[in-house]
């Protein structure tokens, strides 16, 4: 057990479906199979800082591994090395990460299990380098962490929007209407690619295939012209036209990535009932992707998780991210995990896949 005997578990980031699953099974198997002590830290690093946690037990978490949300709650705003703090009435950013660190051994916890994506993990991968005991779980809608195949939240999150465009589709042929639903994912296109599929779209946005507004436009009119008098189209809130920008909706100075995407199914929009000449309407999904309860795979998936980061604590495997490869679930060095954003291959066979049943990227 490497002499680990308390392990304390947050959740940082946006929050998803299926943090609850692993926070339970993080807990009962720590409990249940080494005999260990588990705490969790509330509102992600910030109750690393300011020393606010509760214990948990076997009752803490009994009966939540199928709701949504986190009992721990979250935040991407407070990340200790950089960390908003008032001085002489003045808000600055200053480095708390020495009190987070002392915080954790006056409480005698010997390891973390950071439950996060892309940012919280970057935080991980900071306090694994000043010596303490970090364990990764990979979570993210976005599904944009490299190092894993598939992370907790996602599937439920491509559930959530392939709904969403059953539901689109149906007024969109009434009203005979060009129908956008703009969906999360950030830099990557995971989420709209995965849902536009699944949805029967017949365009698809997404980050890493820049767009062209003419080739949009000729799509929905050839479909016209067969006399499909409507259309579906999924924006990812990262795509952007060839040479053009993505669309920035606001900007927040405390959080690790301070650009918040937003905008993109508008714009695009205003230009196809320029340019098409057809009436066109959209729905901005938003967090309704991240709330809700997960479905089976991402409740199973996050048990699995769970287990494998209080596993990878037990032979110490510290700097570690838990991690999907084809069936099995690995430990792999956080660093590897994000180094870079996990981006969807242009030439994959998921993407030619949509191209041959008639699906547009606007290339």
């Amino acid at each position: 057990m490497s002499g680990t005997k308390k392990i304390a578990v947050l959740t940082g980031g946006g929050d998803c479906p299926g943090l609850n699953a692993v926070i339970r099974a993080v807990t009962k198997s720590a409990i249940n199979v080494y005999g260990m002590e588990v705490i969790g830290f509330l509102d992600g690093f910030k109750g690393m800082v300011e020393k606010d946690y509760i214990p948990l037990t076997l009752e803490t978490v009994s009966g939540i591994a199928h709701t949504g949300g986190t009992i721990l709650g979250s935040s991407n705003r407070d990340n200790p090395f950089r960390y908003l703090t008032v001085e002489d009435e003045q808000e600055v950013f200053t480095d708390q990460s020495d009190r987070a660190i002392e915080n954790m051994r006056e409480l005698g916890i010997q390891g973390l299990i950071v439950i996060g994506g892309d940012g919280s993990l970057h935080i991980a991968q900071e306090f694994y380098e000043k010596g303490i005991k970090v364990v990764g779980v990979p979570k993210t809608i976005d599904n944009d962490l490299s190092a894993t195949d598939v992370t907790f939240g996602f599937h439920t999150a491509v559930d959530t929007a392939t709904e969403a465009l059953d539901r689109l589709h149906t007024t969109a042929e009434s009203h005979h209407r060009i129908m956008i639903l703009e969906v999360m994912g950030r830099y990557a296109g995971w989420i709209a690619l995965h849902a536009g599929m699944a949805g029967g779209a017949d365009v698809i946005l997404i980050p890493e295939i820049p767009y062209q507004v003419d080739r949009v436009v000729e799509q929905v009119k050839h479909r016209y012209e067969k006399g499909k008098k409507f259309s579906i189209i999924v924006v990812a809130e990262g795509a952007r036209e060839v040479d053009g920008e993505m669309v920035v909706k606001q900007m927040v100075p405390q959080s690790h990535d301070p650009i918040r995407l937003g905008g993109a199914g508008e714009k695009l929009a205003q230009q196809l009932e320029k340019s098409a000449g057809m009436e066109t309407r959209v729905t901005v999904l938003g967090h309704l992707q991240r709330g809700g309860a997960p479905i089976p795979y991402d409740r199973i998936l996050s048990t699995r998780y769970g287990v494998a980061a209080v596993e990878a604590f037990a032979r110490g495997a510290y700097g570690t991210m838990v991690s999907l490869r084809g069936s099995d679930i690995v430990a792999v060095p956080i660093i590897d995990a994000i180094e870079k954003l996990k981006n969807v291959d242009p030439d994959s066979d998921i993407v030619r896949a949509a191209k041959a049943v008639g699906m547009s990227f606007g290339d």
